[in-house]
């Protein structure tokens, strides 16, 4: 991606350009570009002013380093005292996470997602709000939240489904586990997979390759089929919002980030 511009950057994300494309790149690679406060600030601004530059007819999304986003960064939860951690959640579903997928989905131009290491919770989720997904062979994608006494949030409840179907979304959400990038192709959660080496110019490609299209059908296109196929992406934010509020103060999440920390299998409760 040589002939990308950086117009753009902050300690945890950049913003590059080439003509009518833009690229927007996690970048905490030191934390596997887990999401801390200024990467979901950022990122909901980035996004935002994508979706709002006339001059930007298409938008891809990559990782910096070895992973596309970890999810949320565990460390910031303080999960060993009394302190209630349901506001700041409410905070970060509906001032950062939720109206980031929401622009994501909604912005009338064609998002590609270069998936080029571990997409984990929120980061999966990220990925699944693009409207094409290329993913690295070394790629992975993981919905962990059941691991910690959580559920999905970040809009997943419908987007995985409306990727993978009800079964399959099921399995990733009760068992947590890790699909490789060849079986979430066959599935249908990744649209193309790469070589590692080659992802980053074929990603670019791609998004180039849009940005040349007919961008008022595109944005057409993607409106009919957000009706046909994520009608009730709202009420799944909004139901994600109430059920994970009242789960991070729950006993069984205050067990699982400690068994996380520890190295160690949790022992929930069901409480």
């Amino acid at each position: 991606m040589s002939d990308w511009e950086t117009i753009s950057r902050t300690e945890v994300l950049e913003i590059r350009r080439s003509g009518a494309a833009a690229s927007l790149v996690l970048s905490r690679p030191h934390a596997l570009n887990a999401f801390d406060l200024a990467l979901q600030h950022e990122l909901r601004k980035a996004v935002e002013w994508a979706a709002a530059e006339e001059s930007v007819r298409s938008v891809l999304l990559t990782g910096a380093g070895r992973a596309f986003s970890a999810g949320a960064d565990l460390s910031l939860d303080d999960t060993t005292g009394t302190t209630r951690l349901s506001p700041r959640t409410e905070e970060e579903l509906r001032m950062r996470y939720n109206p980031t997928v929401r622009a994501l989905r909604t912005m009338p131009k064609p998002v590609v997602a270069a998936v080029n290491g571990p997409a984990a919770g929120a980061g999966c989720a990220l990925a699944l709000a693009c409207d094409q997904i290329v993913a690295a062979r070394s790629a992975s994608f993981t919905l962990a939240f059941a691991r910690v006494g959580l559920t999905l949030d970040a809009g997943a409840s419908a987007l995985l489904g409306a990727r993978v179907g009800l079964g399959r979304a099921t399995r990733m959400a009760l068992l947590a586990e890790r699909i490789d990038a060849e079986t979430a192709l066959q599935w249908g959660m990744v649209d193309e997979v790469t070589d590692d080496d080659v992802l980053a110019p074929h990603a670019a490609e791609l998004a180039l390759r849009l940005a040349g299209g007919p961008t008022a059908a595109f944005a057409a296109t993607k409106r009919n089929l957000n009706i046909a196929l994520l009608p009730q992406l709202e009420a799944a934010f909004e139901g994600e919002v109430q059920e994970q509020t009242r789960l991070v103060d729950s006993p069984d999440f205050r067990e699982g980030v400690a068994a996380f920390a520890q190295r160690r299998p949790p022992v929930f409760e069901g409480r």
